[in-house]
């Protein structure tokens, strides 16, 4: 059953930090899966707070496959440089921003299991967006 949620657009909501996720929280993370696919010509990822919910999750298109994180973290990056990224929540075109090339990331999975790898390129540019985004960091 696909539960596709409204996008938000308020930016007073969407710069408060968001809270750790729990597995109580699985059910929004499917959510986000179904509001990504619905709009998947116009986005890559998405964080709990774009559908209004304040929780440490993420979804994104990791090489053609959908990939969750639950209370996601960088501990190291690599390479900065700088691009211009858009946003389904904030209106208007693409801001600049600062990225790195290489991103070590920890995180837990559906089972609340702890992960830890390192992602490069445009995967690691979209898991930098949405972690931004549960910090409360708009571009």
């Amino acid at each position: 059953m696909w539960m596709v949620k409204e996008i938000m657009h308020d930016p007073m909501f969407l710069a408060l930090r968001s809270e750790p996720a729990t597995a109580e929280d699985l059910s929004v993370a499917q959510d986000l899966v179904d509001t990504l696919s619905a709009n998947k010509e116009a986005c890559v990822g998405m964080a709990a707070n774009m559908i209004g919910v304040r929780k440490r999750i993420i979804v994104f298109d990791n090489n053609g496959t959908y990939m969750t994180m639950f209370n996601p973290v960088i501990l190291k990056s690599a390479e900065p440089y700088d691009t211009e990224e858009g946003c389904l929540s904030l209106l208007g075109g693409p801001r600049k921003c600062k990225r790195y090339r290489t991103v070590k990331v920890q995180w837990q999975n559906e089972e609340m299991q702890t992960r830890i790898k390192t992602f490069t390129g445009w995967t690691a540019q979209i898991i930098q967006h949405e972690i931004d985004h549960c910090n409360g960091i708009l571009i």
